[in-house]
């Protein structure tokens, strides 16, 4: 077969390459296949048109760059990888709709600031027609596309690589987190007796009662504290977990604004401590919702019309106090998880459900019944019965963490699988 279409191609080279004769005996030399890869060709304009494109790139140095020998092999060996890769994804049925083609080149414009209208101007000024520059936008969809299909299985990473990781960060910013503690200390030297020393604990006991009743720390610290700091409400200025004393490394790291921490018996006394505020490092927090809902599932014998009137009459009957949205949930949802459950769905953020479903619980105010609107699936209600703010930092850190691992380790694979299917691909380049 690649006998074949090697002698095909050589054919169509010699007729392609060769001079046309016109009236006026002119000879004009057309295009040429310049190189053969697998069961496709590239032509020696798409390399001299990915030549002029990088010379007049914006990061193209006239005065640096490789001659033009050396330029010409560089985009040869990207164009046969490119080659390559589209000829895979005609193999797996790979596409990209007129869609999202418009979606992607509207995205490239607003990222250079433009309108789409602009951005032609710009490719067409630049030499590059646009029907080219389109097909170059799709062609780099599908090379995407079929990069991730067959690097992202090669990636493996495990919790442990993620929680060290996690570790490295941490341990690397503790020298830019800092603390602003208060202390109150309760003191008992080490060689106090046995009998002086209970007295102390039992003091420092008590005063960890009366903060966790409210106290102010502030004028505790006045009133117990034998620190040289107790005039100051307790106040010890600002510190890393480097600076300050291990014992309270040990004890304060990680902790919010606000917590109370002790006591710690150290060779003075007990010590109390409060994080009174911190600084240098970034609180990750999300909001989460309570929520429950009815669904209504349109269908060939219910029509679209007829499933937003039902759940207007949901509404009236829960409004009016004929039924609850619980009884009409686990009669008419057509959500099994949640219908048994009165509708519930449970505590979740916003970002987890259908875009039109999040809108709609992010904006509604709690304990009323929002109007009738439509996802993918189906017609909902949805009331939301509660919100709260959680403390998603250590999470934030897992995240950032297993994407700092997988690009790392998806360009290594990438760069691995690219140089398998360049090594297995039948290449000759065809001389003049």
């Amino acid at each position: 077969m690649k006998y074949l279409l090697t002698l095909f191609l050589a054919v169509s080279s010699i007729a392609v390459s060769g001079f046309i004769a016109t009236p006026a005996k002119a000879q004009e030399t057309l295009d040429r296949v310049a190189v053969i890869v697998d069961e496709g060709v590239i032509l020696q304009s798409q390399i001299e048109q990915m030549m002029q494109q990088v010379k007049s790139g914006g990061n193209f140095d006239a005065d640096n760059a490789p001659s033009d020998q050396v330029l010409e092999t560089q985009v040869t060996e990207r164009l046969i990888l490119q080659e390559l890769q589209l000829q895979m994804a005609e193999r797996m049925g790979v596409e990209i709709g007129e869609s999202q083609l418009e979606q992607a080149i509207d995205g490239i414009a607003k990222e250079r600031d433009k309108s789409v209208e602009e951005l032609r101007a710009e490719v067409t000024a630049s030499g590059i027609s646009w029907p080219t520059f389109r097909e170059q936008i799709r062609n780099e969809l599908i090379i995407s596309q079929v990069e991730r299909a067959a690097v992202q299985r090669r990636v493996s990473i495990t919790p442990q690589e993620v929680g060290n990781l996690v570790e490295l960060i941490e341990n690397n910013s503790q020298t830019q987190t800092e603390y602003r503690l208060s202390q109150i200390l309760i003191a008992s030297p080490s060689d106090a007796s046995q009998e002086e020393q209970a007295t102390a604990k039992r003091r420092a006991d008590a005063v960890m009662k009366l903060l966790n009743e409210g106290e102010d720390f502030s004028d505790l610290a006045i009133r117990s504290s034998s620190g040289s700091n107790a005039l100051d409400g307790g106040d010890l200025g600002w510190m890393t977990e480097n600076t300050m004393p291990t014992l309270f490394a040990d004890v304060v790291k990680g902790k919010d604004v606000g917590a109370i921490v002790g006591p710690l018996r150290s060779g003075v006394g007990f010590h109390i401590l409060k994080v009174a505020d911190k600084r240098g490092e970034q609180k990750v927090e999300v909001q989460e919702v309570k929520a429950r809902h009815i669904l209504i599932k349109p269908s060939v014998i219910l029509s679209d019309k007829r499933a937003q009137e039902m759940l207007n009459e949901f509404r009236q009957q829960v409004e009016s106090g004929e039924k609850t949205f619980d009884e009409l949930a686990r009669e008419h949802s057509a959500d099994p998880g949640s219908a048994s459950r009165g509708g519930d769905l449970g505590w979740s953020r916003p970002d987890r459900y259908a875009p039109e479903f999040k809108q709609t619980v992010e904006t509604i105010e709690q304990g009323v019944i929002s109007e009738p609107f439509r996802t993918q699936f189906g017609w909902h209600i949805v009331e939301v019965t509660d919100r709260r703010t959680l403390d998603a930092t250590q999470e934030s850190k897992q995240d950032r963490a297993y994407q700092m691992l997988f690009a790392r380790k998806y360009r290594e694979e990438l760069d691995n699988w690219q140089q398998e299917i360049r090594d297995r691909a039948y290449v000759r380049k065809v001389v003049n």
